[in-house]
């Protein structure tokens, strides 16, 4: 049995390399044509599932390039069987746009909702020590943190959170009591 392997970058990179300069407009036009169709997705495959969707979607979209081609690459996601990957495609093609225009994209955990003055204040920061155009930030709020935040970008970040500050204390706490108390030393 030969297994199928998606390749969302590959279709990101399609998409882009195709729609070149239209590349924005014609994203945010896929992600709400596709937005619907999501929903009922594992219903319709092939060809002629293709062909009814793109009669539908005519009938719905305006007469813009990016309607155009978010058309075309929805009917060709259908037609391969592929559409239930379609936001596994929307991360990849955000990541590229995001590249290609100089925009950062960071997630910040906090314990406790995030002040506006804070977030204004870190993407500051970020944009001066980067030099990057423009920085986008996602917030989550993670109670355990207990204090503190994370900061996270394409597998680097920061830990400034109180619960790593404890853990890191208690392991030197445990690491010097053995060391100096033997064995039997106890915390």
């Amino acid at each position: 049995m030969t297994r199928f392997s998606f390749h969302a970058q590959r279709w990101a990179a399609a998409f882009l390399k195709v729609t070149d300069k239209n590349a924005e407009e014609a994203f945010l036009c896929l992600k709400e044509l596709a937005e619907p169709i999501k929903a009922i997705s594992g219903l319709f495959y092939g060809y002629g599932a293709s062909a009814e969707f793109e009669i539908l979607l005519r009938e719905i979209a305006d007469d813009t390039a990016g309607n155009e081609y978010a058309i075309r690459f929805i009917c060709l996601l259908i037609e391969k069987k592929c559409l239930r990957h379609i936001d596994l495609v929307f991360t990849e093609i955000e990541k590229m746009l995001n590249k290609r225009n100089n925009i950062l994209e960071f997630t910040i955990e906090t314990a406790a909702p995030m002040k506006t003055g804070f977030k204004n204040e870190i993407t500051q920061i970020i944009r001066e020590k980067t030099g990057s155009a423009d920085v986008k930030i996602k917030t989550c709020v993670r109670p355990e943190l207990l204090g503190g935040y994370l900061l996270r970008t394409n597998g680097f970040y920061i830990d400034a959170t109180l619960k790593d500050q404890a853990d890191k204390m208690k392991k030197r706490l445990i690491s010097g009591v053995k060391l100096r108390g033997g064995a039997d030393a106890k915390l």
